[in-house]
C-alpha cells in the first residue's frame, strides 16, 4: 500500500516512488521468466511478435530491447500484474474499478541500451479522461550510468505537450523542453515508479557494464474509453483486461479537449517511431 504522502506526491507531482516493492526472490523469477524467453534470439532469428531486438551492430545482433506484453503471455508477469499489493496501490490512486492496459520489458542492455526521448504516455492513446498509470519495476540497481529514468515534476497537469510535426506524431516531445526540473529517480532493484500518462518522462541509453531491465505495466480507470484515432487504437487496446471490481458502463470525461495522434504508418513501438522521426521520416 501507498502511504498519505506518496499518494500526495503522485497528485501533485505526477509520480511516486515505492523502494523495495519487490522482494528479491520476485525480482529473480522475473527475471529467469525473461531469460527463458529471450534465449537464443538474434536479429536473424526472433520472434517479432514477441519482441523487439536492438539495432546496434555493437551487440552482434543478439540483444533484446524490448519484450512485448510479458503480462500477458507468461505467468510470472501476469501474477504480479494481478496481485493484490500491486492493484492496492493502483486502486488508492484511481479507485476501485481498475483495467489493466498493457506491459513490456524494456532491456537496455550493458553499453548499448537506447534512448528514449522526452514523451507522455497519454499522447500516444488518447482517453476520455486522464486517470491511467504506469507501474515501472527496476529489475536492476538503476543509475544515471545505466539509463535511469527521468521526469520532470508537476508536468503532467495543465496543457499537453507538441509531439508532432507537419501534423504528424513523432512519439516525442517536439517543442521547446525546459528540462532542468527533471528529477533523475534511482533505486535498486524492486523499485517501483507509479508515473501519471501525462508525466513527461526519458531516458538516457545505457553507457555502463550492467544491464537495466525495467518491467512497465499499465493501468487506467475502468471509465477511461479509448478516443477512436485510427488502427492503432485498437492496437494499444488488444490486451485490457478487468482486473479489479466492475466493467464502466459509461465514459467518464475530465477534458474538454485532446490531440489525436495521426500516425504516418503502423509502427511497432516508440523506439521505432522515435528513431524515425529523428530521421525525419515519421
Amino acid at each position: 500500500m501507498l502511504t498519505e504522502e506518496q499518494i500526495d506526491q503522485f497528485h501533485r507531482d505526477g509520480f511516486t516512488v515505492s523502494p523495495s516493492f519487490l522482494k528479491e526472490n520476485t525480482v529473480s523469477e522475473l527475471l529467469r521468466e525473461a531469460d527463458r524467453v529471450t534465449a537464443g534470439s538474434t536479429i536473424a532469428n526472433y520472434d517479432a511478435e514477441r519482441m523487439e531486438m536492438e539495432p546496434n551492430p555493437q551487440t552482434d545482433g543478439a540483444a533484446v530491447r524490448r519484450l512485448y506484453e510479458p503480462c500477458t503471455h507468461y505467468p510470472q508477469a501476469r501474477a504480479l500484474s494481478d496481485s493484490d499489493e500491486l492493484l492496492d496501490s493502483v486502486e488508492q490512486l484511481f479507485g476501485p474499478n481498475l483495467l489493466f492496459h498493457y506491459s513490456k520489458l524494456n532491456m537496455k542492455p550493458a553499453e548499448v541500451g537506447s534512448v528514449v526521448e522526452w514523451h507522455q504516455d497519454l499522447l500516444y492513446y488518447p482517453m476520455t479522461n486522464t486517470d491511467s498509470l504506469a507501474v515501472l519495476f527496476y529489475l536492476d540497481d538503476t543509475d544515471a550510468s545505466n539509463g535511469a529514468l527521468k521526469i520532470v515534476p508537476g508536468k503532467h497537469q495543465g496543457a499537453v505537450m507538441d509531439h508532432t510535426h507537419d501534423g504528424h506524431f513523432q512519439g516525442r516531445v517536439t517543442e521547446a523542453m525546459d528540462d532542468s526540473r527533471a528529477v533523475l529517480i534511482e533505486g535498486p532493484a524492486g523499485s517501483a515508479i507509479f508515473m501519471h500518462g501525462l508525466a513527461p518522462h526519458a531516458s538516457e541509453p545505457n553507457t555502463s557494464d550492467r544491464s537495466r531491465r525495467t518491467l512497465i505495466l499499465s493501468y487506467r480507470a475502468a471509465d477511461a474509453f479509448p478516443v477512436y484515432c485510427g488502427p492503432m487504437t485498437a492496437k494499444h487496446d488488444v490486451h485490457v483486461r478487468l482486473v479489479r471490481g466492475q466493467t464502466a458502463r459509461v465514459a467518464r470525461f475530465d477534458i474538454t479537449s485532446f490531440p489525436i495522434p495521426q500516425y504516418k504508418d503502423k509502427v511497432a513501438s516508440l523506439y521505432e517511431l522515435q528513431q524515425r522521426s529523428r530521421e525525419g521520416e515519421a
